[in-house]
């Protein structure tokens, strides 16, 4: 019998980088029909399409933080969905600034949206259809299929000076009829995360290693194109805004969650090999830990 959930990990790549084999971080939730988008990092539509999915029903859009690789396809898909004859509101959810982030994709895709309303083919702007929510933590959503919810997570915990708390990035929970999934965005290792991952059927986490980051850096040539500043910047944010591969493990395994999906991966260096990244994580969880391809369903 068909349940009334399915996830696809529509985008597996983590980072502002370009994989061949990968579209960038986006997720797909379908209950009972109704689509809850996670994501919408470059690619997302595209890879929408190649998993059947039709794009006039996106309605309903969580961001976990507005880096680019997390958001980059987001006016893409929502002019999609207008572009398609869809009707209804699509409703953007997320930390703050959210609401200011798709104001400005409003207005983006507005040129275009103008020429096609002069050409007759639509009626309706876009700022009657494309709204923007700053939400803050807690329950943060609910309707017939799902409750949503969100804690702070330690990405940005790193940031000094003026930037010190001024952005914000969630981890979400959402509870299903028949499952809980829980995405844990970009984060370091982080209480908060690991008391609202408790006892999730699905732990889908960012998935990164330091060190082969640095060594991947090293080879294209960007570290060296880098200040010593610099340099110590990406290492402060690789270090603390992101989680190891042991503390996913033990994160998995303080929660008590059945199955971990490895996603928003990182490049490594010269391979896409990301089964010794899975060992890693299963040396402290003893649950089922799946590397998360594009297009996989759950």
């Amino acid at each position: 019998m068909k349940t009334p959930s399915s996830l696809i990990t529509l985008g597996t790549a983590g980072g502002p980088s370009l994989a061949p084999g990968r579209a960038q971080t986006s997720h797909l939730l379908t209950v009972n029909g109704t689509y809850y988008v996670v994501d919408a990092g470059d690619g997302v539509s595209r890879r929408m399409a190649r998993a059947g999915a039709d794009v006039r029903k996106v309605g309903i859009i969580f961001l976990t933080h507005h880096h680019d690789d997390h958001t980059a396809g987001l006016g893409t898909l929502m002019s999609l969905a207008w572009d398609g004859r869809r009707t209804e509101p699509i409703n953007v959810y997320g930390p703050p600034r959210t609401k200011d982030l798709v104001d400005a994709t409003t207005r983006y895709c507005s040129f275009s949206a103008e020429i096609r309303i002069a050409d007759g083919g639509r009626t309706i702007p876009l700022d009657k259809m494309f709204f923007g929510h700053d939400v803050g933590t807690g329950e943060v959503y609910q309707d017939d299929n799902i409750r949503v919810f969100a804690t702070e997570n330690t990405h940005f915990s790193f940031h000094r000076g003026d930037a010190a708390g001024r952005y914000k990035s969630y981890s979400y929970r959402f509870e299903t009829p028949d499952r809980v999934i829980m995405f844990t965005g970009d984060t370091g290792f982080s209480a908060a995360v690991t008391e609202l991952a408790k006892d999730a059927d699905i732990l889908v986490t960012e998935t990164s290693s330091c060190d082969e980051r640095k060594n991947s850096m090293i080879k294209d040539g960007r570290w060296q194109a880098m200040s010593t500043a610099e340099q110590e910047g990406i290492m402060r944010q690789a270090t603390q805004g992101h989680m190891s591969l042991d503390g996913i493990g033990k994160l998995a395994t303080e929660a008590g969650v059945r199955k971990v999906v490895l996603s928003h991966l990182t490049r490594r260096s010269g391979n896409e090999d990301y089964e010794p990244w899975a060992e890693e994580v299963r040396k402290h969880f003893s649950g089922e830990v799946v590397v998360a391809e594009d297009l996989m369903e759950f």
